[in-house]
């Protein structure tokens, strides 16, 4: 009789143990609820948040007023080249345009003239052909040109060098 109740007490913790290792099939659905709740509190309140801080965007604002750019034209330049030896001798003609944030600055600038066509004038003399090969080379000369204008007008700054023409020849 010992050896009976012994069997039927190991069926029984044998029966809990299996009840214990079976997943409760209600606790993975609470998660899975939790979670969506929690995300559709959260996405709720970032919405509110974003409208509440982004403000009312009406129709009817008033876009915002634009500047428009003043531009003011440079006395053509022409120089010869750096040629390095070679016999030939190559020039560069260039029209340039500054493109200014403001009309005060046009009436600045006028004084100073001189200062910014000596700058163009010894920077592009020692120029090779070669550095005005390809848009880079432009691109480059355009930088440079910006660069110096606004070390010679200083303190004020002109938004950009713009080219009306460029003739290597």
């Amino acid at each position: 009789m010992a050896s009976k109740p012994k069997t039927e007490d190991a069926a029984e913790e044998e029966g809990a143990g299996e009840e214990a290792k079976k997943p409760k099939p209600g606790l993975p659905m609470k998660k899975i609820i939790m979670a969506a709740v929690g995300v559709a509190v959260l996405g709720g309140g970032g919405f509110a948040g974003l409208k509440l801080m982004g403000g009312k965007h009406d129709a009817h604002e008033a876009a915002p007023v634009v500047k428009p750019a003043v531009f003011f034209d440079l006395p053509e330049v022409l120089v010869n080249l750096s040629n390095n030896g070679s016999e030939r001798t190559q020039y560069l003609k260039v029209k340039v345009v500054l493109e200014l944030p403001d009309q005060l600055l046009m009436q600045q600038i006028q004084p100073v003239m001189p200062r910014v066509l000596d700058t163009f004038q010894t920077y592009l003399r020692e120029l090779r052909p070669s550095d005005l090969d390809g848009s880079s080379g432009l691109y480059r000369l355009k930088e440079e040109l910006t660069r110096r204008v606004n070390a010679a007008i200083a303190p004020n700054k002109v938004s950009a060098v713009l080219f009306k023409e460029i003739v290597v020849q």
